[in-house]
């Protein structure tokens, strides 16, 4: 499957999200749309990336944006995770991978020497008319959620 291109219509889904809903990409047309992957839930690194996006919320509120989070993990550790950390943003589960597949960040890592499949954390901003505008790979944590906000406030 050829992963999607800046430019092109982001590839549409639709996924069982936190507080009992489905949410489809498409739906949400006439919104900016931040969509980022991250590998586990209550993991240091994807506890910051949540918190980070928590933190500035209202600033992305602000451009009327949706945060969607999405990993692996089910809706029930999903639920849990969201709770813990407050997020007010909904988390997306993707168990099948399927999500995962169309965006193209199931990845070979490294995990204590053996080489495992994971997902690489990636986030990728969708316009109000459904079109990938912006993505980044290999997300480093610090300082990421504010070059997306820029991103999001220069549409």
């Amino acid at each position: 499957m050829s992963k999607p291109k800046v430019g092109n219509k982001a590839p549409d889904f639709t996924l069982p999200a936190t507080g009992d809903q489905k949410i489809k990409l498409s739906a949400l047309r006439g919104r900016p749309v931040v969509l980022y992957f991250y590998p586990k839930d209550s993991t240091p690194g994807c506890t910051q990336e949540g918190q980070d996006f928590r933190d500035r919320h209202a600033d992305f509120a602000k451009h009327d944006s949706v945060i969607l989070g999405v990993s692996r993990d089910s809706l029930r550790s999903h639920e849990n995770f969201k709770a813990k950390q407050a997020f007010p943003f909904e988390l997306l589960a993707d168990t099948e991978e399927t999500v995962c597949q169309r965006y193209d960040v199931i990845k070979e890592k490294n995990m204590y020497g053996r080489k495992v499949l994971g997902v690489e954390r990636s986030t990728f901003l969708i316009d109000a008319e459904g079109k990938l505008v912006r993505e980044w790979r290999k997300v480093k944590v610090k300082g990421h959620v504010d070059e997306v906000l820029a991103a999001v406030a220069a549409l």
